[in-house]
């Protein structure tokens, strides 16, 4: 998943905060999970990236909601969304599953701005939102997400009160989404400082810093290592290409 927008979706909707938690909804953590989401992606992907404990635990319920029966695993598994390492793991896992519904629906390939329109509509909305787009881009969206619109009326409508068309509402997403990358690589990325761009309201002592992703793996291959007979330390594994990665990350290649 492309890095560039895991890091403005970040900026945008936690301002690089690993805690940050949202006032009107159960939204946390560095990309706003709320709990069925986080429940929906760790159910489907927790197992493959070590977290088997948490997936095994989720169930789903016949009314599609994902539940954990045990109160305290369920916490337990909810705080894992403030956790900068699973939170972005489990959000490129959510993006590219949205990103396949996609471009299965669409016929073409998702762009960033696509994916963050999933994000704020649900991939259904989403694939909804892109096929009236492509058939009538000047045609009204409010029309078509009453429930959205009424929600979030300085996205549906403007200053005047007259309804935005569906592309005025993606070149709006795709603007906030290159602003958002914009300001945190602003922040000096390049330069392996942290993610906080110049007067951000974000405390910069609780920013996610590549650095503390490196920092993250290191402490886990340090870990794994102990396990590993010699034989198996000799070959690649996928966490070492994985800390190669972030090392990248940390230092804007």
């Amino acid at each position: 998943m492309d890095f560039g927008y895991l890091l403005g979706q970040a900026k945008i909707e936690s301002s690089l905060n690993p805690t940050a938690k949202a006032a009107t909804s159960s939204a946390k953590g560095l990309y706003q999970f709320i709990d069925q989401s986080w429940l929906a992606v760790m159910d489907q992907h927790g197992a493959q990236h070590g977290l088997g404990w948490a997936a095994d635990a989720i169930q789903r319920g016949a009314n599609g909601r994902y539940y954990v029966s045990d109160p305290q695993v369920r916490q337990q598994i909810l705080d894992l969304r403030n956790h900068p390492e699973t939170a972005s793991v489990m959000a490129a896992e959510h993006a590219a599953d949205n990103k396949a519904y996609l471009e299965g629906r669409l016929g073409r390939e998702a762009e960033p701005v696509d994916l963050y329109l999933a994000h704020f509509l649900g991939v259904g909305g989403a694939s909804k939102f892109l096929s009236s787009h492509a058939a009538n881009p000047n045609g009204n969206a409010a029309a078509m997400f009453p429930s959205a619109a009424a929600a979030n009326r300085s996205i549906f409508y403007d200053r005047s009160g007259n309804a935005r068309s569906f592309a005025d509402i993606r070149q709006k997403f795709a603007a906030r989404l290159e602003s958002g990358v914009a300001s945190a690589m602003a922040g000096g990325i390049g330069a392996g400082s942290g993610w906080s761009a110049a007067g951000d309201d974000a405390v910069q002592g609780r920013t996610v810093q590549p650095a503390d992703y490196v920092r993250v793996e290191t402490e886990r291959l340090q870990q794994s290592a102990k396990t590993l007979s010699e034989d198996e330390l000799l070959r690649p594994q996928p966490a070492t290409a994985r800390l190669a990665y972030l090392m990248l990350a940390t230092f804007g290649r």
